[in-house]
């Protein structure tokens, strides 16, 4: 089984990253490297940073480009993503990304206005994921590590679709991805 590397990831995206993004306006990459911009400019750590980028990368590991949500299929990208970003930066990385789909959940269960702020996507995919959490699962949500981290990935996933933002680019972030998983791995 071949290990995955960041520059692995970075190829990934940058290659097959660029189809349409569900119902969004941006694509793949726009989302991931508006995803960080966001993290950053919010002054997040750069696991949260890193985590922002690759949220999504499950997505670009299935061998279908087609937007599931739409034909009524959950991919469970958030597990597939987190799986693959576990192994190079630790769970500090990983496990916000795991939790970034059950965090949209939580967030419609526990926030008045919160639903109606969600994208078209967003909203076809909520009932795939699960509908509303009820209150133990509310209260389970809220016992994980990084539950918090999750919640924060999540507003951030929902303001990255903005068509024709200008932040920096995929590969500008490669320098702190490769410091990060060297850390991990040290």
């Amino acid at each position: 089984m071949h290990h995955t590397t960041v520059r692995d990831l970075f190829e990934r995206m940058a290659s097959r990253g660029t189809g349409a993004y569900g119902l969004s306006d941006v694509n793949q990459v726009e989302h991931a490297i508006q995803s960080a911009a966001l993290a950053s400019g919010l002054g997040l750590s750069d696991e949260m940073i890193i985590a922002a980028l690759f949220h999504d990368i499950g997505h670009l590991f299935s061998e279908e480009d087609v937007d599931l949500a739409s034909l009524g299929v959950n991919d469970h990208h958030e597990d597939s993503s987190a799986d693959v970003l576990m192994p190079l930066f630790g769970p500090m990385v990983s496990e916000p990304v795991r939790l970034h789909v059950a965090a949209k959940r939580y967030l419609c269960s526990v926030e008045n206005d919160y639903f109606s702020k969600l994208s078209t996507d967003s909203r076809v995919s909520l009932e795939l994921q699960g509908g509303l959490m009820l209150t133990d699962e509310v209260r389970a949500f809220e016992e994980k590590p990084f539950w918090q981290e999750g919640v924060q990935l999540r507003r951030i996933d929902d303001q990255a679709k903005v068509p024709g933002l200008d932040v920096p680019e995929l590969v500008s972030y490669l320098a702190m991805a490769e410091a990060l998983s060297s850390r991990n791995r040290g």
